[in-house]
């Protein structure tokens, strides 16, 4: 949440700095390698192209450029009118005792910088500052929010975030908000994706190991039997609800006041107290740094 959250009114450079942590999060987490390094890899080549082709589209600002500085037109247009000086006391110039040379050097740093707001033009390509920057900051966010939601989802147990989640929603009890049914149903809700998943690969394995020549059946062939694969697959989903609804019932589910299960304690231990105050740091930095 502190990543998502933290991302509001954010800096580009924040904004990257919140995928490298990430990253960097996911290499020390105890994560086997092959669970998030192709789930990354896909993740990162989709942000890729989707910076590639943000940088390269217009960037909405219909505005006419100009130099900054004026034309030599004009410069030798107000050399030859004579006009008087319009020097006032009361406003402070600098004599040559009064420039330090701090001053000095500013200068010369600013005279030495070149304003660019075309960072790249080649035919019909022309990459702007405000294009590479709206860029930088839909891939880092699309990042952000599909990789961070996966990491805490897999480092962090079914039962322990509808635990949390039942601990926020004590409150809206006095509301009358039926707060055990809504924690349940998400209880079943992540517990039957994996089911989901398992499903969709064993009928994408089946329809793949009978070796069908998809170029003899066409098209509409083609259509047929992805058609029949996915009524297979709602009839088996629907097939595994009612399994567990009558699992449920036959344990003693028929209401919420009837069955509790404490599916997790909620208890602070030394990594949790660790968590909170790297949580804290997080959070100073971004509010230092990040704006």
């Amino acid at each position: 949440m502190s990543f998502l959250t933290t991302y509001i009114f954010a800096s580009t450079i924040w904004r990257v700095v919140l995928v490298l942590v990430l990253i960097f999060i996911t290499i020390l987490a105890p994560i086997p390698r092959r669970v998030w390094q192709k789930q990354m890899g896909w993740l990162l080549v989709l942000c890729f192209f989707v910076w590639i082709i943000a940088s390269i589209s217009p960037d909405g600002l219909g505005i006419k450029y100009q130099p900054r500085l004026p034309s030599i037109s004009t410069t030798n247009l107000l050399k030859s009118v004579n006009y008087k000086s319009t020097y006032s006391p009361s406003i402070k110039t600098l004599t040559p005792n009064s420039i330090t040379p701090e001053i000095k050097r500013k200068v010369q740093i600013q005279r030495g910088k070149k304003y660019h707001y075309i960072l790249f033009k080649k035919g019909p390509i022309t990459i702007t500052r405000r294009s590479f920057d709206l860029a930088v900051r839909l891939s880092t966010i699309v990042f952000t929010v599909i990789y961070s939601t996966n990491l805490y989802l897999l480092t962090t147990a079914p039962e322990e975030i509808t635990a949390g989640i039942d601990s926020l929603m004590q409150p809206l009890r006095k509301l009358k908000i039926p707060v055990t049914e809504i924690v349940l149903t998400l209880t079943l809700s992540l517990r039957f994706i994996p089911l989901v998943l398992e499903e969709i690969q064993n009928l994408t394995r089946s329809v793949f190991t009978r070796a069908i020549n998809w170029k003899k059946l066409g098209w509409k062939g083609s259509i047929k039997v992805w058609i029949t694969v996915v009524e297979r697959l709602l009839d088996n989903l629907l097939l595994r609800a009612n399994q567990i609804s009558t699992a449920m019932i036959t344990r003693g589910f028929t209401s919420p006041n009837e069955h509790q299960v404490r599916w997790h304690n909620l208890e602070l231990n030394s990594l949790d107290w660790l968590a909170i105050i790297g949580l804290c740091f997080f959070w100073g930095a971004r509010l230092w740094f990040g704006w």
